[in-house]
């Protein structure tokens, strides 16, 4: 489902980051599996846009934290995020695939009334940015603060966020996404990077309450729950009916 780019709709991200435990030492076909497995959740029909896959690069993180792969997600409702996260489907992706190899999960959803299209094409490219801000006066001048970046830099990218509303996110309270057409794009959009780092400092939001990661849309095959079940099997070493 997509829109056109005038046009508004709500929508919830859903943003979930992932650690793989000795990333160096994992076997390639287990983190290979965990992405496939993920990526065939957009299979849902809860689900607007789902992808997954490694992180580009981290901008910013404290010191405590370290993420290697990410899922962002896009559903119509709160409800269907519950749905989505409750289903079978889910469920058994998280227990054969994500906590096998990962050490550490961490999430955030919002609430958006998101101008332009709802599914991003593959190669687009993303900054993803959270803040931990406890003080509930400079979260709301700091979301209105995002606001008026928003509309200073529209229409030339799409930029979501909002008020983090996960008991997921490890304290972090607000969400920034911005989406660029290309890497290209990203790397040179000093404008919104210039405008986000000015309000961090202007709020003196720390760098251990700070994340900034870079993520490229990948260009998928698409993944039937049927082939999702497949790797499972592989996985476990049976041979699938």
């Amino acid at each position: 489902m997509a829109n056109s780019p005038s046009s508004e709709t709500e929508i919830i991200e859903h943003v979930v980051l992932f650690n793989i435990k000795d990333e160096d030492d994992q076997d390639p076909s287990k983190v290979n599996a965990m992405v496939n497995g993920l990526n065939g959740l957009n299979s849902l029909d809860s689900v607007v846009y789902l992808t997954a896959g490694p992180i580009l690069r981290t901008r910013s993180l404290p010191s405590s934290l370290k993420f290697t792969h990410m899922l962002h997600a896009r559903y119509p409702t709160r409800a269907d995020l519950s749905t989505y996260s409750l289903s079978d489907q889910h469920v058994s992706v998280v227990n054969s695939f994500v906590k096998p190899i990962c050490d550490d999960v961490f999430a955030i959803d919002w609430a958006v009334n998101l101008v332009g299209p709802t599914v991003p094409r593959p190669g687009s490219a993303m900054r993803f940015t959270f803040l931990k801000v406890e003080c509930e006066d400079e979260k709301e001048k700091i979301l209105e603060g995002m606001k008026k970046i928003k509309e200073s830099l529209d229409p030339f990218v799409q930029i979501s966020f909002g008020e983090n509303f996960s008991d997921r996110g490890k304290g972090f309270s607000v969400a920034a996404l911005v989406v660029f057409p290309d890497l290209i794009e990203l790397d040179g959009g000093e404008e919104y990077e210039d405008q986000m780092r000015s309000l961090i400092e202007k709020f003196k939001v720390s760098d251990d309450h700070f994340i900034a990661v870079d993520y490229v849309v990948p260009r998928l095959t698409p993944v039937t729950p049927v082939t999702t079940n497949h790797l499972i099997d592989e996985l476990s070493g049976q041979k699938s009916d």
